[in-house]
């Protein structure tokens, strides 16, 4: 059971389609909160919406123009804001050298500039006693593996924000907690394992760590948002990895690869979508 009650809590969702945050969505519904949502795949997001009562809107993140609208006219609809949950996310693999630079260059725009331009806009509107903020970082923030470059700079930034917010934001009252997530059970995390180059990778192996239960990880977060909590690991034995992630750095790149430079060649040419299919990209002149 919560720590604080969540009935009434007006709570802003974005990545809210599918996996944590259509999850979260349904879990938080259920406690009594007010909900909001953000997210691409209107299909999706709607059915989303109707099962959980909430307002929604279709919305790129990476684009700052569609976000300050969409914000803007949720926190109208709920008549203010409690918690924001930026949670939206994609990930592809990349080799560092001769990969596809775009990867990197939309990685980071969704991850990292997407959670800063959520902030930036629904910010001020938590900023009360009682307001709380929660980025979703990864424990790959803290280690680093092959072929996850592109996601583990994107999710390093998002730490980095949500620490420097927190003490922005201390003098308002409010909190601001970061989420730091191993393979959960999620479209994002079969997608994103499942190509050659990252079977020639792992091997035998379907994830780098064991892939965990996605209803526990919303029980985590779930008495997490109710107590405005500083750090969310989910599965549990994440915690033990932040504080270490110098040892655990070294651990992992100790750890024989053998198909390293086959994964690698396999990356620089295997043709594969995000995890999230992304909007085409209009040139601005």
């Amino acid at each position: 059971m919560a720590a604080e009650p969540l009935t009434g809590r007006r709570v802003l969702i974005t990545g809210a389609a599918r996996g944590i945050g259509a999850a979260l969505a349904a879990r938080l519904a259920s406690r009594g909160a007010r909900l909001a949502l953000l997210g691409l795949e209107p299909d999706l997001l709607r059915q989303v919406a109707e099962r959980t009562g909430a307002f929604w809107r279709e919305c790129d993140v990476s684009d700052r123009a569609q976000v300050d609208t969409a914000v803007a006219e949720l926190v109208g609809e709920l008549d203010g804001l409690d918690v924001v949950v930026a949670n939206a996310g994609i990930a592809r693999q990349l080799a560092m050298i001769g990969g596809d630079p775009e990867v990197m260059e939309r990685t980071l725009a969704v991850n990292a500039l997407g959670t800063y331009y959520t902030l930036r806009a629904a910010g001020p509107h938590v900023a009360h006693p009682g307001g709380y903020a929660l980025l979703t970082a990864s424990l790959g923030a803290a280690v680093h593996l092959p072929l996850m470059g592109a996601y583990s700079a994107s999710k390093a930034a998002v730490e980095a924000m949500g620490n420097t917010l927190r003490q922005e934001l201390r003098p308002s009252g409010a909190r601001v907690g970061v989420a730091f997530y191993s393979e959960l059970d999620t479209e994002m995390t079969s997608r994103g394992f499942g190509t050659e180059a990252a079977k020639a990778l792992l091997g035998r192996h379907t994830s780098l760590s064991g892939v965990s239960s996605l209803p526990r990880a919303i029980d985590t977060l779930e008495r997490g948002i109710a107590r405005r909590s500083r750090t969310i690991a989910a599965p549990v034995w994440g915690r033990a990895v932040l504080p270490a992630r110098a040892l655990a750095q070294r651990v992992v790149e100790l750890k024989p690869l053998p198909q390293l430079e086959r994964a690698l060649e396999l990356a620089r040419t295997e043709d594969v979508p995000f995890t999230t299919a992304q909007p085409e990209r209009v040139e601005r002149s």
